[in-house]
C-alpha cells in the first residue's frame, strides 16, 4: 500500500476513536510520527469574548447645591455703658504738704476758732480735723480734704489774714498777759501757752516758744528780775552749755537749748526756761538789761 494512503487511514481511524472516547477536537493531536501531542486545555472560566469588555460605569457623587437660606442680618447688641466710680476732684491743698497756702488755710480756720494753734505751714492731722469741723458746720462732706468747694467756702467766710497772722512768732498763740507784764520792761513768760513775750510798756516787741522744768525740777513762778547775763555760760552742775543765759532766780535762767531745738517738747529742762529759736534769743539777749522784770505765771 502506498505510504500516503496508510497515513490517511491512520488519521481517520484516530479521529473516529477520539470521538467515540468523548474527546473534543483540539484536545489531542497527532504529530507527524503518529503520536498524540497534548494541547493546552481550554480555560474553564468564562468563554472568550469577541469584543472587548464594556467599561464599567463609574458613578461620581455630585454634591447637590445647597439651597440658599435667607438669614436675618446679624445685629450687634448696643454696648452697655461702663460704670465708673465718680471722679473725685483733686484737693486744692493736699494733706501732708507745706507752704504759704497751708498757713493761709490754718490762719482762716484759726480766725473761726477751729484751729487752736498758730499757723505752722504744715498740713497734718490737727489741720485735717479742723477742716472736717468746718465742713460739718457748713453742710459739706466732712472728708478733711480741702477741695475747691471747701476752699471757696472758707475764703468767703473769712477775711484775708495779715502777715502777723500768717507768720506768728510762736507755735501756740500768746496767752493773755499777766497784769504785772503791762508796765515797764518785762520778760512775760506763760506756762499755759508755753511762750515768752518781751514786752515794753504793755506792747509785745517779740515772742518765742519756751519749755520748762520737769515735775521734779520745776520752774519757779512769780515776779523776779534779771540778776546777770552770761553769753557763753556752761552749767557748773550739769556741765552743759547755756548760751545767752539771763539768770532771774538762783540758778534758773532764760537761755537757748539745743536739746529743745532738736527734741521739742518731748524733753524738759532742770528748771530753766529753754528757748528753741537761737536767733531770737540772741537778739533778745542784746536788749535785756540787768534789773528788767521777769514774770512767770500759769
Amino acid at each position: 500500500m502506498h505510504r500516503t494512503a496508510v497515513v490517511g487511514t491512520a488519521l481517520a481511524t484516530a479521529t473516529a476513536a477520539a470521538l467515540v472516547a468523548g474527546c473534543r477536537p483540539g484536545e489531542a493531536t497527532v504529530n507527524g510520527r503518529g503520536q498524540e501531542r497534548p494541547q493546552a486545555r481550554a480555560s474553564t472560566s468564562a468563554p472568550a469574548r469577541e469584543t472587548p469588555p464594556r467599561p464599567r460605569r463609574t458613578y461620581t457623587h455630585k454634591a447637590k447645591p445647597k439651597r440658599a437660606v435667607a438669614r436675618p442680618p446679624r445685629t450687634t447688641a448696643p454696648a452697655m455703658p461702663r460704670r465708673t466710680a465718680p471722679r473725685v476732684a483733686p484737693p486744692v491743698i493736699p494733706f501732708g504738704t507745706s507752704g504759704d497756702r497751708v498757713r493761709e488755710l490754718q490762719a482762716r480756720l484759726r480766725a473761726l476758732g477751729l484751729f487752736h494753734r498758730n499757723p505752722t505751714g504744715y498740713f497734718g492731722t490737727i489741720t485735717q480735723a479742723s477742716v472736717s469741723a468746718y465742713q460739718r458746720g457748713h453742710g459739706l462732706a466732712a472728708t478733711g480734704s480741702v477741695n475747691q468747694r471747701t476752699w471757696t467756702s472758707l475764703r468767703s467766710a473769712t477775711k484775708t489774714p495779715t502777715r502777723d497772722e500768717l507768720y506768728p512768732p510762736t507755735t501756740l498763740p500768746l496767752a493773755k498777759p499777766d497784769p504785772r507784764c503791762l508796765t515797764g520792761r518785762v520778760l512775760c513768760i506763760s506756762k499755759t501757752s508755753r511762750t515768752l513775750a518781751w514786752m515794753v510798756n504793755g506792747r509785745v516787741v517779740s515772742a518765742m516758744d519756751v519749755r520748762f522744768g520737769s515735775e521734779y525740777t520745776p520752774t519757779r513762778e512769780g515776779l523776779f528780775q534779771v540778776n546777770f547775763k552770761s553769753r557763753d555760760h556752761v552749767s557748773t552742775i550739769y556741765h552743759t552749755p547755756m548760751p545767752y543765759a539771763m539768770f532771774f532766780s538762783g540758778g534758773q535762767a532764760v537761755h537757748y537749748s539745743s536739746d529743745f531745738a532738736a527734741r521739742g517738747y518731748s524733753g524738759a529742762s532742770h528748771g530753766c526756761v529753754n528757748v528753741r529759736d537761737k536767733k531770737k534769743i540772741a537778739a533778745l539777749f542784746e536788749k535785756v538789761k540787768a534789773g528788767d522784770k521777769v514774770v512767770v505765771y500759769k
